[in-house]
């Protein structure tokens, strides 16, 4: 019988299971190609969420994607928040992204056999799952809850992201935390589920295959990496988190986890003073300010309850590296505890 890690690594063709899960609005193009480079499934986020011309939206995200196929010859993945209008329209930035990732896959080249998967967060692809699963890309949904999960799974969705609440950027409105809800998930599904949300390290990664997940995303931890194109002042604030400095506040799409710090207090003030088309507006750039200037005081601060537990800014191989040795040696150690001799 074939396991769900295995069913997942062939159908993105990556050599471990470990994926970068998408992050922005800042570029991740050098984080997406490092990850996959690494043996792992890098991620390419939209260039932007709100306040953008179509134009804009469509010349970014297709650089995006040739400048990651360029740097790397592995497969990698693209990452759309899926917003939709108080009539439920999709937005533009959504409905922009995902039509240009189906169109890369559809023309095919080198470009378009690199780009294996889409990913749709904050919401579901709707009318476009169709198109996705007829262009070839494995459409991978990320989801915070079971109810969720089957209904994502039941509108075709090839894959599920199952992330807990402890997860940095666009959070849940109703927390269930990683360790309850990825188990549930699994169980309720016979197609692979990615663990997301809280993990940075071997013990994470072992943990996820052991409950019968597929691999295992993460994004605050891969912030923290030389190759991060993201200011070295935000890696360093991630890597300086004590625990309890973790805040869930009002976002763009959905409720957004980040870090304490000026910026954020701030923020509550701005708010009152904006219709919510500006706010959103000053928000994304407040994210940009930190991401891109290295402005942790007055910018945004978008990570992940894990944030406490990082402690360095290594490579993305190495970091990937010591991984996937600490995982091995630790299901090893297991197999032993439960009266199984050592993998050799």
């Amino acid at each position: 019988m074939t396991t769900m890690w295995r069913r997942f690594q062939d159908m993105v063709g990556i050599e471990y299971p470990i994926m970068q899960d998408g992050m922005g609005p800042s570029p991740t193009t050098l984080l997406a190609a490092a990850v996959s480079a690494a043996g792992g499934l890098g991620t390419v986020s939209c260039p932007s969420i709100v306040n953008s011309s179509e134009q804009f939206l469509r010349e970014g995200f297709r650089a995006a994607i040739e400048h990651v196929a360029s740097s790397t010859d592995r497969p990698f993945a693209v990452n759309v928040p899926v917003g939709r209008t108080a009539s439920g329209e999709l937005l533009l930035v959504s409905r922009i992204c995902i039509d240009e990732a189906i169109a890369v896959k559809r023309d095919g080249g080198r470009t378009g056999d690199q780009l294996r998967a889409i990913v749709t967060s904050a919401g579901f692809a709707g009318e476009f799952g169709a198109a996705i699963r007829e262009s070839g890309l494995v459409h991978m949904a990320k989801v915070g809850s079971v109810r969720h999960a089957l209904k994502a799974a039941e509108s075709g969705a090839n894959v599920i992201i199952a992330s807990g609440y402890e997860m940095g950027g666009h959070t849940h409105a109703k927390g269930v935390h990683t360790m309850v809800l990825a188990p549930q998930v699994i169980d309720a599904l016979d197609i692979p589920v990615v663990v997301s949300g809280g993990i940075c390290d071997g013990r994470g990664l072992a943990a996820v295959l052991a409950m019968g997940g597929a691999a295992a995303a993460m994004g605050t931890r891969f912030i923290a990496t030389q190759e991060h194109q993201w200011h070295a002042a935000y890696k360093q604030r991630i890597v300086d988190a004590k625990e309890w400095e973790d805040v869930v506040y009002g976002g763009i799409y959905a409720p957004i986890r980040g870090l304490r710090n000026k910026g954020l207090e701030l923020m509550e003030d701005v708010r009152k003073t904006m219709s919510p088309e500006d706010f959103q507006v000053w928000e994304e750039e407040q994210i940009r300010k930190a991401q891109r200037e290295g402005d942790v005081v007055d910018g945004l601060m978008v990570a992940g309850q894990v944030s406490a537990a990082i402690h360095d800014i290594p490579t993305v191989a190495d970091l990937v590296g010591r991984i996937v040795t600490q995982a091995r040696g630790l299901l090893g150690e297991a197999g032993v505890a439960l009266g199984e001799p050592a993998c050799r």
